[in-house]
């Protein structure tokens, strides 16, 4: 996971150098993105255990237009995180990218390489999972069929 003084880091410590992004499929989002928005967001929620649970994350959204000839250099992206210091006051926070292919889909930034292009951010994969598994007892073998319709209280 990278955490948002990781990236402020590495695009500081490396001017304007090219950045790519690489999915979670080793394909590329088009080199000619724009980062529409940095954004702080706060999920707050209940699990189905009824614990009370806060993530926070920096969020940067991506698209890509018809502008072939644009690039977003580290130089400009960290300018644009001048304006955006104001959201984080916490830098120990995740990084994630939103980025729309056949759906808005957002991605943790796993690891950053510097190579002879550039900055390579790797996109990691989100998934699902149950936060509250000994309550419910979901994932977990068992012979007491702890799970959902038990009256445990979740599902």
């Amino acid at each position: 996971m990278i955490t948002l003084q990781m990236f402020r880091a590495a695009i500081n410590n490396n001017p304007d150098a090219a950045m790519q992004f690489m999915l979670p499929d080793q394909s590329f989002i088009a080199p000619h993105f724009h980062i529409t928005e940095v954004g702080k967001v706060q999920k707050d929620f209940i699990d189905c255990g009824g614990t009370s649970r806060a993530l926070t994350s920096c969020l940067l959204q991506i698209l890509v237009a018809d502008d072939t000839d644009h690039r977003l250099k580290t130089t400009k992206l960290a300018g644009i995180f001048g304006f955006a210091n104001k959201l984080f006051a916490a830098d120990d926070i995740p990084v994630e990218v939103e980025y729309e292919q056949d759906a808005i889909s957002q991605f943790p930034i796993s690891d950053i390489e510097i190579t002879p292009a550039g900055l390579l951010f790797v996109l990691g994969s989100k998934h699902t999972a149950c936060l509250a598994p000994d309550k419910c007892g979901i994932g977990i073998p068992s012979t007491s069929q702890k799970g959902c319709g038990t009256n445990t209280g979740c599902c």
